[in-house]
C-alpha cells in the first residue's frame, strides 16, 4: 500500500502521465498493439535498470523501478489481449 507521498510521486511521474494520457485519449486494439513508451521513458527505465544491476538504487529509485515494472506488465497484458481481439476479427 502506498503512503500519501508515494501516491503523489506516482501521480506526478511523467511515465504514468504518459500512459494515462494514452488511455484517456481513447484507444483501439491496434493503437494498443502499436503503443511504444517515449524515448525519455525508455531511457529512464534503462538508467534505473543499470543502477539496480550495480546495486546503486536509492529507495525512491527502487520504488520508481517497481512502478515501471508494473506498468510494463500491464502494457504487455493489454497488448496480448489487443492482439487476440484483432485476430478474432480476421
Amino acid at each position: 500500500m502506498l503512503n500519501d507521498n508515494e501516491k503523489r510521486a506516482v501521480a506526478s511521474n511523467p511515465v504514468y502521465l504518459e500512459i494515462v494520457d494514452f488511455f484517456a485519449a481513447g484507444t483501439t486494439p491496434q493503437t494498443i498493439v502499436d503503443f511504444q513508451p517515449s524515448a525519455a521513458a525508455q531511457r529512464r527505465a534503462l538508467e534505473l535498470l543499470e543502477l539496480a544491476k550495480n546495486d546503486h538504487l536509492s529507495p525512491e529509485q527502487e520504488s520508481e523501478l517497481e512502478h515501471f515494472t508494473e506498468l510494463e506488465h500491464i502494457l504487455r497484458m493489454a497488448k496480448a489481449r489487443a492482439r487476440q481481439i484483432l485476430a478474432s476479427k480476421q
